[in-house]
This record gives C-alpha cells, structure tokens and sequence, in this order.
C-alpha cells in the first residue's frame, strides 16, 4: 500500500509507513562489523518495538548474538523515483525471553492474523535446546528519522514517535 503524503507532520508521516508495509529490512554486523541485511516480516508496539520470527541459526541472527546493535528501515518499494520515503531506526535486538514471550507473541500474532497469516503460540517457538527451528526477535528502536523534503538527498529529520 503506498504512501499518500497527506499527512502534514513527520511523526505522522514515520506512523502511516509503518502501518501501511509488512516488511522491515533489518541490518545486522557480525563480530568483526562484516554488514548483512535481511527483509523480516514485523509486528511492532507503538512505533518502538519490532518483533519478527527467525530461525536462530541464520546470519542476522547470528549476528544478533554477538552485536545487538541494528539498524532499520520501513518502506514502500512499489512508489515511483523521486517519490519515496521511509523510517529509518537504530535500534538493540535480541530473542524474546521466556518471561517476555506470552506478551510478545501476542503483538506478533495478532498483526500476522490481520494479514492473513495465523495465531501464534509459544509452542511455535524454540524452546531451550531450538527444537522448533524459529524464535521471536525483538528491537527497541532508540531513535526513529524519515526524509526530509527539502530537495536534498538522504536528509534525515528525528522524529518522535513515541511517548
């Protein structure tokens, strides 16, 4: 669904785009900095945590792991050039603990049911030893900017999406 530009402030701007896409890329580094990035499908709680679902064993993962740090950014891909826009946020990930894991599963499955995917339980998860394959990730985004529109290229402007 693509953006429409008529809200007229950024933080409202930053809430539309979130709302409006299902994918997130996801920019990790490993222990030694090497970049990978990796489109992720995300539910979110008020514009500053990001869940998604991964197998442990994949790069960002990985990555994860030993470098919590990551970045992201929400957009559309389907506008015309010269016409984008997006949310850019850096952010600290990790797998959702135990004690986190009934509340944050619920975030995630009930976007996942509004896209036509299905309800997600804890039975879906990893448990301690990986048995399913997949657990649930989490990034608290600590900063959030979009575009400026002032003609300049990759002019990023903060802004606050949350309370």
């Amino acid at each position: 669904m693509a953006f429409s530009g008529s809200p007229a402030f950024p933080a409202d701007v930053a809430r539309d785009i979130v709302d409006a896409n299902r994918y997130m890329v996801l920019a990790t580094a490993d222990h030694a900095g090497t970049p990978w990035s990796s489109p992720v499908y995300f539910a979110h709680r008020g514009y500053r945590e990001f869940f998604w679902v991964s197998s442990p064993q994949v790069t960002h993962s990985r990555n994860i792991a030993v470098r919590p740090q990551v970045g992201i950014v929400v957009f559309d891909s389907s506008v015309a050039i010269s016409t984008g826009q997006g949310v850019y946020m850096s952010a600290v990930a990790s797998a959702v603990d135990a004690a986190d894991a009934e509340d944050a599963i619920a975030v995630f499955s009930r976007r996942s049911v509004t896209h036509g995917g299905r309800v997600w339980t804890a039975d879906d998860l990893a448990d301690a030893q990986g048995v399913s394959g997949v657990a649930l990730y989490r990034a608290v985004a600590d900063e959030h900017s979009t575009l400026a529109k002032d003609g300049q290229p990759d002019h990023r402007v903060p802004v606050r999406l949350t309370n």
